[in-house]
């Protein structure tokens, strides 16, 4: 490859990866194109996207955008980049279920907030909860201390409010 071809494929890299700070890293040697077609239909479905790069260029591409530490994952062998979704633990699932369908998949790493994943933690990566989950999950814990205090004040309100209610029947029957 000429250093001017070279230099325009380093560029749309640094183009298409512009704004993504999560990928997943995936080996897809072996994957037949019948396979392949409908993993990225599957995934372009979860608003995924796959794209096959080559290490160096790409390298150099991450360097210019300030991520040096990914480099680490395209050391060797052919790379596919998976990224997009709603955060880096969709697309981690989404890779590692596929994985389980299409044994020649296999996921190289992943870079995350500027950390560098191996291939292990990118299963890790797959079991943790997604973002969505976790806002729900905050939501449920903020929302949790207020209803037991609605229970609390509740319960002992509605035994005082018996009680006076009692006492207004004996009066009125007294008078």
């Amino acid at each position: 490859m000429s250093y001017l071809v070279k230099n325009l494929v380093q560029n749309e890299y640094e183009k298409l990866f512009d704004g993504v700070g999560e990928f997943v890293v995936v080996d897809m040697t072996g994957v037949s194109g019948v396979d392949n077609n409908i993993l990225r239909g599957e995934l372009k479905e979860k608003g995924i996207r796959m794209t096959v790069v080559k290490n160096s260029l790409m390298c150099m591409a991450l360097q210019k955008m300030g991520m040096d530490a990914a480099c680490g994952i395209f050391a060797a062998g052919p790379c596919t980049v998976a990224y997009g979704g709603d955060s880096v633990v969709d697309v981690a699932k989404a890779i590692i279920d596929q994985a389980k369908t299409i044994k020649a998949i296999s996921p190289k790493g992943a870079y995350v907030d500027g950390t560098l994943m191996p291939a292990d933690g990118v299963k890790e990566l797959s079991k943790m909860p997604t973002r969505a989950e976790l806002q729900g999950q905050i939501v449920q814990l903020a929302l949790m201390p207020g209803s037991n205090v609605a229970g609390a004040l509740a319960g002992p309100g509605g035994v005082i409010a018996g009680c006076v209610k009692s006492l207004v029947e004996k009066l009125e029957e007294a008078a």
